[in-house]
């Protein structure tokens, strides 16, 4: 369980840094993504040269980790969004919904009961998503991108875990990716349709940061996040990510001096967020605690 432990909070860490590097990257989000993928797809195949071989796949085992990685594409590409037409940290604010949908979500698609509890947390959170919507008006296209990017954000450990005991780690990572990255192609051109975009191909320097993108904040990320969930439950996943931003908002703020961009609203929205990812995290630990 520590192992599963520490393999997600640097999968988290690693994380924080996509806020960031999203906003030195200056293509646009969809073709961001594109890049990312594809990158990271390319990536995956020469490692499996050498280490790990990737198990080839029916098609009908390939379905359901494809629709996945679907999910995964859309996800980004509303948070880039969220970062270039807000800025990273209420994008990263935005990503505290996750929890929200993931109470709603989880005993939706296994069936369970819904937690009155972490329910109520989940709208405290959303409470404190609004208050920034409310009062910040210049950000409210970057808000909308970022609370619908949570929403798909939140279904990936939930369809994931479903996953992980038929196939193992590598293979749920190349076929997710390589599957987000083919339905990208379907889904950029209709994108730059209603968001164009500047130039479609990478300078030096957007470049260099896709391949730190793709190799430590995609690859290595992901991989360590799917490991997690074999010891992980899925809402621990989702809740732990709260941390996230955590991390990116302190990197925007040392950064980009983003700090000096947001209004008092912003830290009364953050505040009650936090104080739900403390809640939460301490009804874990008293529940943990007592089954011991």
């Amino acid at each position: 369980m520590k192992k599963a432990f520490l393999q997600l909070h640097i999968a988290i860490l690693l994380a924080g840094f996509t806020g960031v590097l999203g906003r030195l990257i200056h293509l646009n989000e969809a073709l961001l993504v594109w890049y990312r993928m594809l990158f990271a797809t390319i990536i995956l195949f020469i490692i499996s040269l050498f280490t790990v071989r990737i198990k080839r796949l029916t098609i009908r085992e390939m379905i359901p980790l494809l629709g996945v990685g679907a999910i995964i594409s859309i996800h980004w590409v509303l948070f880039y969004g969220s970062v270039k037409y807000a800025n990273i940290s209420v994008a990263l604010v935005c990503f505290s919904a996750l929890g929200f949908f993931s109470t709603l979500l989880e005993p939706l698609i296994n069936q369970t009961r819904i937690d009155f509890t972490e329910f109520i947390i989940g709208l405290l959170a959303m409470l404190g998503i609004y208050l920034i919507f409310h009062f910040d008006k210049d950000y409210r296209l970057g808000i909308i991108f970022g609370i619908v990017s949570s929403f798909f954000a939140a279904l990936f450990p939930i369809l994931n875990k479903k996953l992980v005991g038929r196939f193992d780690s590598n293979t749920i990572t190349f076929y997710e990716i390589g599957g987000g990255w083919l339905s990208l192609n379907i889904l950029v051109p209709i994108y730059l349709i209603f968001y164009p975009a500047q130039y479609l191909i990478p300078s030096a320097s957007d470049f260099f940061w896709l391949i730190i993108l793709s190799l430590f904040c995609t690859v290595l990320a992901f991989n360590l996040s799917i490991r997690s969930l074999i010891k992980v439950s899925p809402f621990t996943v989702n809740l732990s990510y709260n941390l996230e931003p955590v991390y990116g908002i302190i990197l925007a703020f040392v950064v980009f001096n983003e700090n000096q961009y947001l209004g008092s609203s912003f830290y009364v929205g953050l505040g009650i967020i936090f104080f739900t990812v403390l809640v939460q995290s301490w009804r874990i630990w008293a529940k943990e605690r007592h089954t011991l």
